[in-house]
């Protein structure tokens, strides 16, 4: 017989409003045991030292994660002149110091070149694995290596304000994978200048924003009045950016058990021309319930993921 999962069947996502100084995997071990959920993951580690926009998954809404993974994201940060640290943040060893304080104009001068796809070698303080370990966990230890760069997106980047002359403030659009240190440690180099992030907000994920977000405090305050609900996200939040299909009862009951169904043909044009990027993902409803993510091939839905909402 297999064994009951602990906790309740809890579907939906969390827009969590991640305080300063806890890490991602506590926020989401706090908001599982506050729903009493009996799964529950996160689309996009958040640092510690940044607040702002974590979405947490659970129930059948880990299934969308991945797609989370691919989408844009907003940062706000601060750059503090005149110190660089080995970890790119307030937190590291300092590693360099200089007199050159880049005005805002020099910055916004300055960002034009890191705008597009680009090449970004990630931060030695980072998550990314080396031979088996963490590359945050060598260089605390003081091992000698190299990160190879990446190809990444930064979709838009602007210098919105210099509080004095110590300080400048920067909002950017991202694609997946964009390091807000490496581009602040680029950014003093092109500059001559040295520097850290002194400050980091993520702003938004996808449909996740600060507008939709909750704190730990609001939850906490929601769960106590029996109202838990009030704090949970649709699990269909995660594919705002996706085409969805109607589909009868007895097309999502195929799609249930991974048999795939044949369109009409005007259904296939439509779906294509609501389609971008090459992308083929379709999410199928029956009614206001999700029932897949699937697959537009030759005229039919495949499904690649089945809810059991």
């Amino acid at each position: 017989m297999a064994r009951k999962k602990k906790g309740d069947v809890v579907d939906g996502w969390v827009c969590l409003d991640k305080p300063f100084e806890m890490g991602s995997t506590e926020a989401v071990s706090r908001i599982r045991r506050l729903f009493n959920a009996q799964k529950a993951g996160h689309a996009g580690t958040l640092d510690p030292l940044a607040s702002g926009v974590l979405p947490i998954a659970l129930g059948e809404a880990t299934k969308t994660v991945p797609m989370m993974m691919e989408a844009k994201k907003v940062y706000r940060f601060t750059i503090n002149w005149g110190v660089s640290t080995d970890s790119v943040d307030r937190e590291g060893e300092i590693i360099g110091r200089s007199d050159v304080r880049p005005s805002l104009d020099q910055v916004k001068a300055a960002l034009p070149a890191f705008v597009g796809e680009i090449d970004q070698t990630p931060p030695r303080f980072s998550a990314i694995k080396v031979d088996g370990a963490r590359a945050y966990d060598l260089a605390r230890d003081g091992v000698d290596f190299e990160l190879p760069s990446r190809r990444v997106v930064i979709h838009s980047a602007e210098a919105t304000a210099a509080p004095d002359a110590d300080h400048v403030e920067i909002r950017i659009l991202t694609g997946k994978g964009v390091y807000v240190r490496s581009l602040a440690r680029d950014l003093a180099l092109a500059l001559g200048a040295e520097g850290h992030v002194s400050a980091l907000r993520r702003e938004r994920v996808g449909p996740f924003s600060t507008e939709n977000a909750v704190t730990l405090d609001s939850l906490e305050e929601m769960v106590h009045r029996g109202a838990a609900s009030e704090g949970l996200l649709p699990v269909a939040t995660a594919l705002d950016d996706i085409p969805d299909l109607a589909v009868t009862e007895q097309d999502a009951f195929s799609l249930r058990q991974g048999r795939p169904i044949v369109l009409l043909p005007r259904q296939v044009e439509t779906l294509k021309t609501r389609l971008s990027d090459g992308s083929r993902t379709v999410s199928a409803f029956q009614g206001q319930t999700l029932v897949a993510l699937c697959q537009l091939r030759a005229g039919r839905l495949e499904p690649d993921r089945v809810f059991n909402l």
